[in-house]
């Protein structure tokens, strides 16, 4: 085993602790995440749009502003057992947070559309302090925004094109405890909150034909961040960086209305983990995001909303070796296989795959409508075991998430 074994972490986003496909958010609005988190290949309401595919922006006439959150609400748990020790599965304690969102869509000309929202995006976290020691009194939160300033042009009465700007805010904050297996000396390895800003773009494509077949493409850069002084993975006092690169996305996705008052959409994702700086050396997987989610209004002011969403973990178990040595960027001591499965499945327990959706939107005014939206994560668990005897982590995420938003047109 090499020296500075990890039974620490790093996670969660914007306050909050959450998991879904890889550390992202399903979808942004609760209209978006009513419906599987599609967005991509049809519109599905002013402010996702930004996040989504701002190119859908110009469907959205005059001045549109939406503000709203998520009650998020994970259940969490690890198990581990290190050098043959009995061991006991423990609930991470972070288990309510709030995801805020807000955007604005404004008309500037029957051509041109500009829209600005700010969201939480990514992220998770743990907190197991008073729990199993080995589990490291563990508390740790990986916290990413995007600030989103976005133009989309009308090229004709089918195809919009735009371009977005991707302002980036991380924090992070490994509150871990490390041991040495040889001679016994532990130390509290986190550095305290680190703070960093990055940037990134955006392009996407919408085609809508007639309102009946709507189609979109939009591709998102990856946005480097580096936290400064965030662990000491040797003890050696000195607090090292940790690189860690948001993934590039490409999406497409595709819609119809059948009839005025029913529309369906499907959208495909691939997120990049295994180029990304920091999640590659971790050994996450790409993944493939197949969202789909459909609307039905019953009378005219009621919208009622399902979908479904699906992407395999990230984070794989299995057999790992507890010998050789993997490089994280900007840090000292190297890990091994197992020494990494025990990071990601204790402390970055991204691994839910199945989502089911429902959601309600009701307009009250010309003016004026909310939208609520339901989901339920399905509970994973994934499991590694070192290749000699004496060796094993798991982890198991289940989660459950209402999302409100308040909207206003003019």
């Amino acid at each position: 085993m090499k020296r500075g074994f990890l039974v620490g972490v790093l996670l969660a986003s914007v306050g909050l602790s959450f998991a879904t496909n890889g550390d992202n958010l399903i979808g942004v609005s609760p209209a978006s995440r009513g419906m599987g988190g599609i967005g991509v290949g049809m519109p599905i309401g002013p402010s996702d749009t930004i996040f989504r595919n701002p190119a859908w922006m110009t469907n959205y006439k005059g001045f549109n502003l939406s503000f709203g959150g998520i009650l998020f609400m994970p259940e969490v748990k690890a198990k581990a057992t290190l050098f043959g020790t009995s061991s006991r599965k423990e609930t991470s304690q972070a288990k309510t947070f709030v995801v805020p969102e807000v955007g604005i869509v404004h008309q500037i000309n029957d051509k041109l559309f500009f829209g600005i929202g700010a969201f939480g995006v990514s992220g998770m976290g743990v907190d197991y302090r008073n729990k199993d020691p080995m589990l490291s009194n563990m508390h740790t939160s990986l916290q990413f925004m995007r600030v989103i300033p976005a133009l989309a042009y009308k090229v004709n009465d089918a195809l919009s094109i735009s371009g977005a700007l991707h302002l980036a805010y991380g924090s992070l904050d490994m509150g871990a405890r490390l041991c040495d297996p040889i001679t016994g000396n532990c130390w509290n390895a986190g550095g305290g909150q680190s703070q960093t800003y990055g940037i990134g773009f955006q392009v996407g494509v919408a085609y809508n034909m007639g309102n009946f077949v709507y189609a979109g493409l939009t591709y998102q850069s990856p946005v480097s961040m580096t936290y400064k002084r965030v662990f000491d993975s040797n003890n050696d006092r000195m607090f090292e960086d940790l690189k860690l690169t948001q993934p590039q996305e490409v999406a497409f996705g595709v819609g119809v209305r059948p009839l005025d008052n029913f529309k369906v959409g499907l959208d495909i994702r691939w997120i990049n983990w295994s180029d990304a700086k920091g999640y590659k050396e971790f050994q996450w997987k790409d993944q493939w995001v197949f969202a789909v989610g459909g609307e039905y209004k019953p009378i005219p002011k009621l919208a009622l909303r399902a979908g479904y969403n699906y992407a395999k973990s990230p984070i794989r178990g299995g057999v790992k070796n507890v010998a050789n040595a993997n490089n994280i960027p900007n840090l000292a001591a190297p890990f091994s296989d197992f020494q990494i499965a025990y990071f990601n499945l204790v402390g970055f327990p991204a691994v839910t795959e199945h989502h089911i959706t429902l959601g309600v939107g009701y307009e009250f005014t010309p003016n004026f409508s909310v939208d609520l939206a339901y989901k339920h994560a399905f509970k994973k668990t994934v499991s590694a075991t070192g290749n000699v005897p004496g060796f094993s982590v798991e982890g198991s995420n289940a989660q459950n998430a209402i999302s409100v938003g308040l909207n206003w047109k003019f």
